[in-house]
């Protein structure tokens, strides 16, 4: 079993799954934003402080959480390309870092759409929120620094230093709210006694948390497809696929 798992670090194996199975995890993700979002937006009741705006939940924690795990991601695949030569690892961190930057940047806006009515203000310079702009500079960082090296192996390993040194980052997103006095609301669903939000808004966020995990890697699928033609381009079976002598 171990062997046929591992076959898949070889990108030729790894471009054949991935083309059987992104379109079905592009169909699952569709119907859990349909359920999710229908339960967010429509069953769920108001609550009953913010009223109808604290809807922007169910696609603002998602995108949250979705910004720290894709970093995690990515740092992991990084590290196996950089300390055991895993191809695929260089290629699967490349795939991810602008999918991590645009949930990044999509937590910050709904994050600032959602703090104008609550805090009166766009943005405050507050721990969770600064951090997590940190995150941004730092997907960024990897995106421009693998466009600036030419060679792809040394701007593999280059970003994959960057993005190890950068995981320190997680964990102050995550307990930032607990270590300082901050405006952002602490955790309401990762309590360990039980989350503090009723279970009519808390199933819909969970779905639309799968919704966005679901379409993470299916997404991640096909840009690491990409990638691979790009890396593998000079190979023969690359060659025999372009032109369309050969089904991978």
């Amino acid at each position: 079993m171990f062997e046929r798992f591992h076959q898949y670090a070889a990108p030729l194996h790894f471009h054949r799954l991935s083309r059987k199975l992104s379109p079905w995890l592009f169909g699952l993700s569709a119907v859990l934003f349909v359920a999710g979002l229908v339960g967010g937006l429509v069953l769920a009741p108001a609550d009953y402080q913010q009223g109808e705006s604290f809807r922007i939940i169910y696609v603002h924690v998602p995108s949250a959480w979705l910004s720290m795990f894709c970093y995690m991601v990515m740092a992991s695949a990084g590290a196996a390309g950089l300390i055991w030569k895993v191809k695929m690892g260089d290629i699967m961190a490349r795939a991810s870092a602008p999918l991590g930057a645009s949930f990044t940047f999509l937590a910050l806006a709904t994050g600032s759409l959602w703090g104008k009515p609550m805090w009166g203000t766009w943005w405050v310079w507050d721990a969770r929120l600064t951090s997590e702009l940190i995150l941004l500079f730092l997907y960024l960082g990897y995106i421009a620094l693998q466009s600036a090296i030419e060679d792809r192996r040394a701007a593999a390993r280059a970003g994959a230093v960057l993005a190890i040194v950068g995981v320190v980052n997680i964990p102050i997103i995550h307990y930032s709210v607990e270590w300082w006095s901050t405006l952002h609301q602490g955790a309401t669903v990762t309590k360990f006694d039980k989350p503090s939000i009723d279970v009519s808004m808390l199933i819909p966020l969970l779905l639309m948390a799968l919704a966005f995990q679901v379409f993470f890697f299916a997404a991640l699928l096909v840009r690491a497809r990409c990638e691979i033609l790009e890396f593998e381009q000079h190979t023969a079976w690359v060659r025999d696929y372009l032109r369309g002598g050969r089904k991978v």
